[in-house]
């Protein structure tokens, strides 16, 4: 197994990595709504999960990776009401199985409802 940290930074002006490989896992940073072009997506729950989950599909993409891989996920919205909504969006990014989660209600930057931080199993290379 490697010892080796691969990191991959963030095209945002801010002080952390997009997403960092070591031995046979990657770690990605938590992903609130943006857009490919960094704007921020607002919207009902629905849609900010999806836009979420569109960049870490990017990340996963350009790490080469899938959610196949991804074997836990952390989420934080700001409202337990929106569980059911932003299951429906999140279940369809998992066709072959969920990964473990944790879900957790909390205030999120930017005026956002959701955010979702996964860990990916991208074997041993």
């Amino acid at each position: 197994m490697s010892n080796e940290i691969q990191r991959y930074p963030s095209s945002l002006p801010l002080p952390f990595s997009r997403a960092i490989r070591v031995g046979g896992f990657l770690f990605l940073s938590g992903q609130i709504p943006m857009s490919a072009e960094g704007e921020v997506v607002h919207g009902d729950i629905r849609v900010q999960t999806d836009a979420a989950m569109q960049r870490i599909g990017d990340t996963l993409t350009e790490c080469g990776a899938s959610f196949d891989q991804v074997v836990k996920s952390t989420v934080w919205i700001t409202d337990m009401q929106h569980f059911a909504g932003f299951n429906e969006v999140y279940q369809g990014y998992f066709k072959n199985g969920f990964p473990v989660r944790s879900t957790v209600a909390a205030q999120l930057a930017l005026g956002v409802d959701v955010e979702i931080e996964v860990q990916v199993w991208v074997g041993d290379n």
